[in-house]
């Protein structure tokens, strides 16, 4: 049996009706972060939002997730693909790693054709780090069109 871990994911607020389906279509196919896992059983112990700007649950979701085994938070690609991406990602993740002891991921499936056009449009993505924060949900435009 190959190795379990457990995870977390946390959505952005603003798609608080979302029932995961790209996520978890995602993690079973192993794409887009979830990548990661190929070698590896993977449970989901949590799956929450943020809480919604400036982002209030992300002081208690992690706490109660790490309960559950969650050794692992991804937050999902919905936080970089919003309009406009969340500012506070990088807070998140270093609070979380910091507090928790936690490592963090950012992302889940791959990212969406229809955003990554409109981004690219915008020019989100070319300053900063983010080709560090999307390093496993950019993907190329086949399965990004498959994420539509």
């Amino acid at each position: 049996m190959p190795d379990l871990i457990k995870i977390g994911i946390i959505i952005c607020d603003r798609y608080r009706n979302c029932a995961g389906g790209k996520c978890f279509r995602a993690l079973i196919k192993r794409e887009g972060a979830f990548s990661i896992y190929k070698e590896k059983e993977v449970q989901v112990v949590g799956y929450t939002t943020c809480g919604g700007c400036p982002g209030g649950n992300i002081e208690y979701a992690p706490e109660e997730m790490k309960k559950n085994g969650a050794e692992v938070i991804h937050f999902a690609t919905g936080l970089v693909v919003g309009y406009p991406p969340c500012p506070y990602i990088d807070y998140f993740k270093s609070y979380i790693e910091n507090k928790f002891g936690m490592k963090v991921v950012i992302g889940t499936h791959p990212i969406p054709q229809k955003y990554y056009t409109v981004h690219e449009k915008l020019g989100t993505w070319k300053n900063g780090n983010w080709a560090e924060k999307l390093k496993y949900i950019m993907g190329d435009e086949k399965i990004r069109k498959e994420y539509d």
